[in-house]
């Protein structure tokens, strides 16, 4: 039986896809576009390698118990002959004028992760899969699959590293194309025709021993998906099986992209880096009418702005702005965000920048502007403002009776819900960050104290009311936890105290907690 050889790709030839604007939602398909996820599929097989930043030829060594062996090789290395797994004394033996260096998985992994925020320049939505690939969702991404493909490789190389694409409707299948070096776009439903040709080896599934399937006579995918299922699985265990099912698409695999997908997004990109901040500023302020005019037509509105720019050294940098209030008015966006691109770093420059809009709701037409005619809106504009350079929260209730946790941090305009089923309770208007302990003396358990010691002082009561008692949240709370009993004291200077006693009468102390004005 002939068995198909992956080879690595060679470096990129060409330069990129013209560059163009995009503004679409995240969710939009192109006219006459397959429905369902397009997967394109980034292999780089010498990333290990190409980290190091060195000339070849090169390789990388790990041990393994007290062998050293080879780890990665780059492009040089294995047109010499040498591959991962190779004794090192051999590898040296046969190239002794490789470059040898410790193995560093952790700034492979480094640099794959940077690469996955440089990949948001050709979708919303992409995940790292190490410890050498990229997965972009392409679907919905206006210019063609094939000008994505060479785009998205060209890309890479400017960046110092080779890679291999692939397109395809299922994850594992686009990313088992790409590390045979077959540039292929795959229809969707025919996942399963374009795997049977290559090797079992280039599937993953978990610890899946694939020299066992070959002892088998197994050596392609299409031999292991013609076997019957049940045996495969008994023998080799379910990994086999999902990993074939979400190859070929037959189980639906989830996507897990480094960001969430936007509502609406818009980017430029431009020819000639921008570096000044005049030059930022005219692309936010185009940048943000085209948002806007597209969530007009919606009828929906902002509530989180994120401004994302991709440097041409591949360095990516974000800042986000939120409102009170959905609104879509251009100006008043631009003041918000005006402050925030003073983080920004150009370096060399910026040659792609992109608005997302991240969180929007709908919007009436009367409420999406600021111009004096909604006071709620004029007041949410002033927060907004405010919030970007100070703090701006508010207290809401919650459904709590435990007075530490019946109030909760948020938006200044946040709606407040009404609690249903608990009813008002006469609380102070400040209570203490940490209680403070103090001595009490009582005549009857039950009974408020008459005379209490309060940093050092004893106080006579003058008047009091209690218990108030509070059990603790069984669906929230620890086993075990004490009750409190809670009491309204009026000490002979004037002052109103709020104390408790944790535990019941004759167990545990007593502390302040509140004070009144």
């Amino acid at each position: 039986m002939r068995r198909r050889v992956c080879r690595p790709p060679r470096l990129p030839m060409g330069a990129p896809a013209a560059a163009m604007p995009c503004d679409v939602p995240a969710v939009a398909e192109e006219e006459g576009r397959e429905a369902g996820p397009r997967i394109l599929a980034l292999h780089l097989p010498w990333l290990p390698t190409e980290v190091l930043r060195l000339p070849g030829p090169v390789l990388t060594w790990h041990a393994v118990g007290n062998r050293r062996l080879v780890a990665a090789v780059d492009a040089a290395a294995a047109t010499l002959g040498l591959r991962p797994g190779q004794a090192l004394a051999d590898a040296q033996a046969m190239a002794p004028g490789v470059a040898v260096h410790p193995h560093a998985p952790e700034r492979a992994a480094a640099r794959l992760s940077a690469l996955a925020l440089w990949g948001l320049r050709i979708s919303p939505l992409v995940a790292a899969d190490p410890p050498d690939g990229l997965l972009v969702n392409i679907a919905g991404v206006p210019g063609g699959e094939e000008a994505l493909m060479r785009r998205a490789v060209a890309g890479l190389a400017r960046l110092g590293h080779a890679a291999a694409a692939a397109v395809a409707g299922t994850a594992g299948a686009a990313m088992a194309l790409a590390r045979c070096g077959i540039p292929a776009r795959v229809p969707a439903g025919e996942e399963a025709a374009a795997l049977a040709p290559l090797p079992v080896s280039v599937l993953r599934a978990g610890d899946l021993s694939h020299q066992a399937l070959a002892r088998l006579g197994l050596h392609r995918i299409g031999d292991v998906l013609a076997q019957p299922r049940a045996p495969l699985v008994r023998r080799f265990g379910a990994g086999l099986g999902l990993a074939l099912d979400r190859a070929t698409g037959a189980v639906a695999e989830p996507f897990r992209s480094i960001r969430p997908a936007p509502d609406r997004h818009v980017s430029l990109e431009v020819e000639e880096p921008l570096i000044t901040r005049a030059a930022i500023d005219i692309a936010a302020e185009r940048l943000l009418a085209r948002l806007c005019a597209a969530l007009a037509g919606e009828g929906r509105g902002l509530r989180r702005l994120v401004l994302r720019a991709h440097r041409v050294d591949g360095g990516v940098q974000e800042v986000s702005v939120g409102l009170g209030l959905a609104g879509r008015a251009p100006r008043h966006l631009a003041r918000l965000l005006a402050p925030k691109l003073e983080a920004l770093s150009p370096g060399f420059g910026f040659d792609r920048i992109e608005l997302m809009a991240e969180e929007t709701e709908p919007l009436a037409a009367s409420q999406a502007g600021f111009g004096g005619e909604d006071e709620r809106a004029v007041l949410a504009a002033l927060l907004d403002r405010v919030g970007q350079r100070l703090p701006a929260w508010r207290l809401r209730p919650r459904e709590s009776h435990w007075p530490e946790r019946a109030v909760e941090r948020a938006a200044p305009l946040a709606p407040v819900p009404v609690p249903l089923g608990w009813a008002a309770r006469r609380r102070p208007l400040r209570l203490l960050r940490r209680p403070e302990r103090l001595e009490a003396m009582a005549v009857l358990p039950d009974e408020p104290p008459f005379r209490i010691r309060w940093r050092g002082t004893w106080f006579h009561v003058r008047a009091a009311e209690g218990p108030e008692r509070l059990e603790p949240e069984w669906w929230r709370d620890r086993p075990g936890r004490p009750m409190r009993d809670y009491y309204w004291l009026e000490v002979a200077d004037g002052r109103r105290l709020w104390i408790c006693r944790a535990g019941g009468p004759g167990e545990g102390g007593w502390y302040l907690h509140g004070l009144m004005p």
